[in-house]
This record gives structure tokens, sequence and C-alpha cells, in this order.
């Protein structure tokens, strides 16, 4: 059983934002929206456990309600 990464864990977080926003320029809402869903796909995949899963989308559902 894995546990959730909440704290900062990217090196080089304001250069991956920065690709971030790039791949999503010139794309319309739904290209951008598509995006973003192949992108939680993949590393969904990646990360591969469930229950860590299962938190990530917990912890993403309650800061939407802050």
């Amino acid at each position: 059983m894995g546990k959730l990464t909440l704290s900062p864990n990217i090196a080089g977080a304001d250069d991956f934002y920065a690709d971030l926003i790039d791949a999503h320029e010139g794309l319309s809402k739904d290209a951008s929206d598509a995006l973003n869903a192949r992108l939680i796909l993949i590393l969904a995949n990646h990360i591969g456990d469930r229950e860590v899963l299962a938190e990530a989308l917990r912890s993403a559902k309650a800061a939407g309600k802050r």
C-alpha cells in the first residue's frame, strides 16, 4: 500500500508548470480538457496503486470544496 505525497515533490516545479501551460497553448477548451484527461490517465497508470489513486481523488475533491 502506497501513500499519497502532498508535499512539494517535483524538481523544477515552475519549469514543469510552464511546460504544462505551453502544452495547452492554442488548444480549444475541448482539446485542452481532452489533453488533461489523457495526462491524468497516463499518470494514474504510472502510479498504478488504486489506494493512492483513491486518496488522490478524495484529496482533489476536498480541495475543490475549500
